[in-house]
């Protein structure tokens, strides 16, 4: 593994992806976990894999352009595309080196026969870049599902609800690259003095403010080594999560000595920042129904000092808690991730609109368990990354209807042309 190139990794990653239909990210984190590969090379090889799982309609609408009809094998396929997306979209890559080791990915994957067609239809685009980026900008005003790489089912969608300018700022955040926040871990150090340890680490970081956000409790992190290998991460002073995900708990508003259910806490960024808010001073219930992510859930309140929280998977949370009620209950429910496009990537190309139907009928059934665990006049909040009326306030209106002995107080749904940040949404009900 020592001696690959990011482009090496990067093509690997997107076969693994095309063969086992597996989730990008997944996958990628899989492959560079053992890779011996400097800071650079791992946000290269992380930024062609993502842009051409984005780009991937697009993509495929330039290589049928120089190929019309004519069909590749997925290696040759994902060679041009790697190709295509640094010509285009990487200014900072040479023309030659791009055409050149896509080339050579080509050959090292069994299709030296097809390398003259990559070289030729490379080369030609390198020769029209900016003709052809002048194009692509056109398909972004005529036709936005190519020219911003999405499905046009989608963008119709979103166009009936915000309107064409707010719907194109929202395909333009889709296809960006996502930052890095971090959320500041309390039970571990005060803000000062992990942002001294992040300084002598040598980590650039800025303060991120919202109205749902404590002072000094989000911080962007902008350059630096590898977060898994700083001491302050390994001593658990902070949670990397986006700004947005910290609204349902916030909602919430746990407080030392009460008892917390978090129906769905896996991978346990909420989870832990309700035992930060809780001061490790009261009983958090955390819940999910897969073991492997289970553990990881475990892992992280281990690292972070959460000593309140009891990790159980669902099945063994009815047969243990049968009948217990609690003061407030946390839904983060499994949803379409509409909100979050620019870090999932490859969810735009999952989504059809029967599944945010069905998604939505397994998130009332999740919500109508989790209101059964509530004490009278106890909270409980439903949050989403999705931005579907169909997963968000048409739901909670649905669950209000079949369950009167609940009212709602607030609700809000973030997006990012107007916050800033990931999309998301979340509602706070009270049983009276």
């Amino acid at each position: 593994m020592a001696d690959q190139k990011p482009r090496q990794i990067a093509c690997a990653t997107l076969l693994e992806r095309l063969a086992a239909r597996a989730h990008t990210e997944e996958v990628l984190r899989k492959r560079l976990e053992n890779a011996v590969l400097k800071p650079a090379d791992r946000a290269l090889c992380q930024e062609i894999v993502y842009g051409v799982v984005r780009r991937q309609r697009t993509l495929d609408w330039l290589i049928e352009r120089k190929a019309p009809g004519r069909r590749q094998a997925p290696v040759v396929r994902i060679s041009l595309a790697i190709g295509l997306y640094q010509l285009l979209w990487l200014d900072r890559i040479p023309s030659h080196a791009a055409v050149n080791e896509s080339v050579e990915l080509a050959r090292a994957n069994g299709q030296a026969s097809k390398s003259s067609f990559v070289n030729a239809v490379l080369r030609r685009y390198s020769a029209e870049r900016e003709g052809t980026r002048a194009r692509l900008k056109s398909l972004e005003q005529d036709e936005p599902g190519i020219g911003f790489s999405h499905p046009d089912w989608l963008i119709r969608r979103w166009q009936a609800r915000w309107g064409i300018e707010k719907t194109r700022q929202f395909l333009e955040w889709n296809n960006q690259s996502a930052p890095i926040f971090a959320r500041m871990n309390t039970l571990r150090a005060g803000p000062e003095d992990t942002a001294l340890c992040w300084t002598e680490e040598g980590l650039e970081f800025e303060p991120f403010s919202r109205d749902w956000l404590d002072e000094k409790l989000v911080y962007r992190l902008q350059s630096g080594p590898r977060l898994q290998e700083l001491r302050s991460f390994k001593k658990g002073h902070f949670y990397v999560q986006d700004p947005s995900t910290l609204l349902s708990v916030r909602m919430l508003s746990p407080a030392p000595g009460e008892s917390v259910l978090d129906f769905c806490a896996a991978p346990g960024g909420k989870t832990t920042f309700i035992a930060q808010c809780l001061e490790n001073r009261g009983v958090v219930i955390a819940l999910d129904p897969d073991p492997g992510r289970l553990a990881l859930l475990e892992d992280n309140c281990v690292r972070l000092g959460v000593r309140c929280a009891s990790v159980l998977r669902s099945d063994q949370f009815s047969q243990k808690h049968q009948g217990r009620l609690f003061d407030k209950v946390l839904v983060d429910a499994p949803c379409s991730n509409t909100g979050v496009m620019r870090r999932r990537v490859d969810v735009r190309w999952r989504l059809s609109p029967d599944s945010i139907v069905s998604q939505s009928r397994e998130q009332l059934a999740i919500l109508q368990r989790a209101a059964d665990s509530v004490k009278p006049r106890g909270a409980l909040v439903y949050s989403t990354c999705s931005l579907e009326p169909e997963e968000n306030r048409v739901l909670v209106d649905e669950f209000l209807s079949l369950r009167p002995e609940f009212d709602l107080v607030s609700d809000r749904e973030l997006t990012p042309m107007i916050d800033g940040v990931d999309g998301g949404y979340a509602a706070l009900l009270r049983r009276r």
